[in-house]
């Protein structure tokens, strides 16, 4: 017992690193950045003439859903058992599927508002959110 209340003592290190790398790796990206005319261009290949395209946005988009797992980690080891429960979809569910069915929601909703509205997504991300925490109370 006191070998599991140790290790429940130790998530906030776990929760800190997280962070922390999120936030290193996130400062890197803003400093690779091409400048042109002493404008950063946040549209700009990371890599010129690399095999992909990487700009900061999509690098962002995949630094966030590691973190995203790895923050569901943590919540793992600080709380082990995933939470199991039956929602409105009547299934049991757990936080890790829940975050799945929150993920692949907000991809088909970004895919609908650049097929219905154009590349401005500030907005689906808005309510991306939105439906995540829905997910997340409801399902």
């Amino acid at each position: 017992m006191a070998i599991l209340s140790q290790r429940r003592n130790r998530w906030p290190l776990a929760l800190a690193g997280v962070i922390a790398v999120y936030g290193i790796a996130t400062a890197t990206l803003v400093m690779s950045l091409p400048v042109k005319d002493g404008v950063r261009d946040w549209f700009a290949p990371l890599v010129p003439g690399g095999w992909m395209a990487w700009s900061f946005p999509g690098a962002m988009f995949f630094l966030t859903i590691f973190a995203l797992l790895s923050l569901m980690a943590v919540w793992e080891y600080a709380s082990p058992g995933g939470n199991p429960r039956v929602g409105i979809l009547r299934f049991e569910t757990t936080r890790g599927d829940r975050l799945f069915i929150s993920l692949l929601g907000s991809a088909f909703i970004h895919l609908a508002w650049l097929g219905l509205d154009g590349p401005s997504l500030w907005w689906a991300l808005a309510l991306s959110v939105v439906y995540a925490i829905g997910v997340f109370k409801l399902v």
